[in-house]
C-alpha cells in the first residue's frame, strides 16, 4: 500500500455560530424563526484539514486559536481526527476566530468572519510547521498575507506542490505576486472578484481561466461551480465536470471539502481529471448535512456514494 499523502494545511480556525432560518430578514425587519442555532467547529483551514484527514491523508495543521475554552476544545477535536496538532498555537492575545453563518431553507448561506487569533498567524509559525517535510501545501486566504507568502516561498524552495483554495477573495493578497502553484481553485463569487467576469456559461469559464492563467504561475485552474460541478483548465484546454444531484441542506464547507479532496486525490492518483470527479463527489456529500466540520464525509462514505451514483 502506498504511503498516505502528507499534507500541511496553513489556514484559519474558527468556532461557527450557525443559524438555520427560513429566509434572510430585510433591513429593519425582525423575524421570529422556527429554525435552529448552534456553535460548531469551522474555519476554512480547519475544515480543509479535517476533510483531508477523513479521506485518508496524513495531515498537519498550522493555525492559531485563542487560549480560551473554544480554542482548547478545537485543538482536541483536531487531535481526535488524527491530525498533527503540534502547530495549533494557543494565542494569549486574541480570542478564537468566530464565523457567523446564516443558512436559508434552500441551503444557501451568508457568512461573516471575525478573525480573532487567526490574524496573528505568522511566518515563524509556518516555518516551524515545515519541519514536518510535507508532500504538499494546502492554503486558503483566511490567513494573513505574511503567512500565505511565507508558506508558498518555503514550499517553492523545497519543491513542494502548492494547492490554493482561493477564498475568500482577500484584498490584502495580490494573486499576481503569488509564487509557483500546482492548483488555484476559486468558487464562482471569487472568480468574479478576481477577474470581473461572471461564470455564467462555458464561454465565460474559459475567459476566467485565461485571465487567471495569464497572471499566475500555475499548472491547473479549477473553478468550483456549486451545483454545476467544476471546470478544469490546464493551460491548453478546458473541461467541465458535472456535479452529483443531491438534496442540498447546507453549503457551508462544501468548497473547503472540495479543494481538500481535489488535493488528496491528485496527490494519490496523479490524475487531475480523476481528482476533479472525486472532489465533486465529496463536495456533493458535504452539502447534504448541516454545519461545517460535522458535514465532512469519511472515505468509506465517498466510496459508497460514488458506487451508487
Amino acid at each position: 500500500m502506498p504511503p498516505k499523502p502528507r499534507i500541511l494545511v496553513v489556514g484559519s480556525t474558527n468556532i461557527d455560530f450557525v443559524t438555520m432560518v427560513e429566509r434572510i430578514p430585510a433591513c429593519g425587519e425582525t423575524i421570529i424563526s422556527e429554525g435552529s442555532y448552534g456553535f460548531v467547529p469551522g474555519g476554512k483551514g480547519a475544515n480543509s484539514a479535517v476533510a483531508a484527514a477523513r479521506l485518508g491523508a496524513d495531515v498537519i495543521l498550522c493555525t492559531r486559536t485563542g487560549s480560551d475554552t473554544y480554542g482548547k476544545s478545537l485543538k482536541k477535536l483536531y487531535s481526535d481526527e488524527g491530525i498533527d496538532t503540534r502547530f495549533v498555537i494557543h494565542d494569549k492575545q486574541a480570542n478564537t476566530g468566530l464565523s457567523s453563518i446564516i443558512v436559508e431553507r434552500n441551503g444557501n448561506n451568508r457568512i461573516t468572519v471575525f478573525p480573532g487569533a487567526n490574524k496573528n498567524l505568522s511566518s515563524d509559525d509556518v516555518e516551524e510547521a515545515f519541519t514536518t517535510y510535507p508532500d504538499a501545501l494546502l492554503l486558503q486566504f483566511e490567513a494573513p498575507y505574511e503567512a500565505v507568502d511565507a508558506a508558498i516561498k518555503l514550499a517553492n524552495a523545497s519543491d513542494v506542490p502548492v494547492f490554493v483554495d482561493a477564498g475568500p477573495a482577500n484584498q490584502e493578497i495580490n494573486i499576481n505576486t503569488l509564487g509557483k502553484l500546482e492548483i488555484f481553485s476559486p468558487n464562482e463569487k471569487e472568480a468574479f472578484e478576481y477577474t470581473g467576469i461572471s461564470p455564467t456559461n462555458a464561454e465565460n469559464y474559459i475567459r476566467i481561466c485565461l485571465d487567471l492563467y495569464s497572471r499566475l504561475d500555475v499548472k491547473y485552474i479549477v473553478l468550483k461551480l456549486g451545483e454545476k460541478g467544476c471546470y478544469l483548465y490546464d493551460g491548453h484546454l478546458g473541461e467541465a465536470f458535472p456535479s452529483y444531484h443531491v438534496n442540498a441542506v447546507d453549503t457551508t464547507a462544501a468548497g473547503d471539502s472540495f479543494t481538500a479532496a481535489l488535493t488528496y486525490e491528485y496527490l494519490r492518483s496523479g490524475n487531475i481529471r480523476s481528482a476533479c470527479m472525486y472532489a465533486n463527489a465529496v463536495g456533493a456529500l458535504t452539502v447534504t448535512k448541516n454545519g461545517a466540520i460535522p458535514s465532512l464525509p469519511k472515505e468509506k462514505e465517498v466510496i459508497e456514494f460514488i458506487k451508487n451514483n
